[in-house]
């Protein structure tokens, strides 16, 4: 077996991706594809890095004959951290808690806009108690104040989540106990994560009726906007839901290493997980500067659902490349 095959044997072995062996050794992932296709060979400094990443002789590497992987027995091989059975019920209370912050900075997010939207059409009634520039900018201080909470919602789960980003990002190992009480947990919230995936699902897609329902019964700037505010505080209630469930499901998978959180399918969650936060950074940045140029609040909630659509798409994407990646 020549040295390509065994670093790429290796490799998958201890559940690395081409990015993370480049990242453990100090050269760019490309370095470590040309090593994979026997394209170069690593060095003498690299081949004793190699060695004692995978805790693996020099000999076994170098030489073709030997077939047998040849292991070291020095105290200095990779150090893989074991969570503990209370590490893990810290990890899985927290992730429950930072779920419902995370579902209430999205809820925040979607329903910004709607002090603004009800500002507005309070300057279309009859004797209008307030002026245009007055709901304008009482609007645009409330979507601040909301958009601000919620950011910081977002940060302050970031920063308490800090103890446990190892699990996304390195090899562990659990301790006696810790994979039977996650699973036993798992097994009983099942049922409750299916009811909130369905209930949230129903939601988003039952969502727009609300808008449909203004726009044909009455042509009435006030009605639409009382039914479009509807709408978009059924969807909140909908994202709500999947992010609750979710990330408590989520954080089940990762200490069991299943489904997305296998050891070879981490590299796809990570790029998943990048192109999602940028992604969604974008939509809103199209949806936010389309309607405060435009003023066409009743319309530019379409980017969500269309955004929605895409997103599915830019995800399967993600998948291919990161499976491709992974070869």
């Amino acid at each position: 077996m020549i040295l390509a095959d065994k670093i790429v044997n290796l490799r998958k072995k201890n559940g690395w991706s081409q990015e993370e062996l480049a990242e453990r050794t100090g050269v760019s992932r490309q370095a470590v594809s040309k090593w994979e296709s026997a394209q170069s060979v690593p060095d003498l400094e690299k081949i004793l890095t190699l060695s004692r990443l995978f805790g693996v002789t020099t000999d076994y590497l170098l030489k073709d004959e030997l077939e047998d992987e040849e292991f070291t027995n020095e105290a200095d091989s990779v150090p893989v951290r074991k969570i503990s059975l209370a590490m893990a019920n810290e990890f899985l209370t927290w992730r429950a808690q930072a779920g419902r912050r995370i579902a209430l900075g999205a809820f925040l997010c979607i329903v910004a806009a709607i002090p603004m939207l009800l500002l507005v059409a309070a300057t279309e009634m009859p004797g209008a108690p307030v002026s245009e520039g007055v709901a304008a900018g009482g609007g645009m201080i409330a979507l601040l104040l909301l958009v601000a909470g919620a950011v910081a919602l977002f940060v302050s789960c970031g920063f308490k989540n800090a103890p446990y980003e190892f699990i996304d990002k390195e090899p562990f190992e659990t301790e006696y106990g810790v994979d039977g009480m996650v699973r036993e947990r798992q097994n009983a919230f099942r049922a409750e994560y299916v009811k909130c995936n369905i209930a949230g699902a129903c939601l988003c897609v039952l969502s727009p009726i609300p808008l449909f329902m203004g726009l044909f019964v009455e042509e009435n700037a006030v009605l639409v906007v009382g039914m479009l505010t509807i709408t978009m505080l059924v969807a909140a209630v909908g994202v709500w839901l999947f992010i609750v469930s979710g990330v408590r499901w989520e954080s089940m998978l990762k200490l069991l290493r299943e489904g997305d959180y296998a050891p070879e399918n981490r590299d796809r969650v990570r790029l998943r997980e990048n192109v999602g936060t940028v992604y969604w950074l974008i939509a809103t940045a199209i949806y936010l500067a389309w309607s405060f140029l435009t003023n066409a609040w009743e319309i530019t909630w379409v980017v969500w659902p269309v955004a929605g659509v895409l997103f599915a798409v830019a995800m399967c994407a993600c998948n291919v490349i990161a499976e491709r990646r992974a070869k």
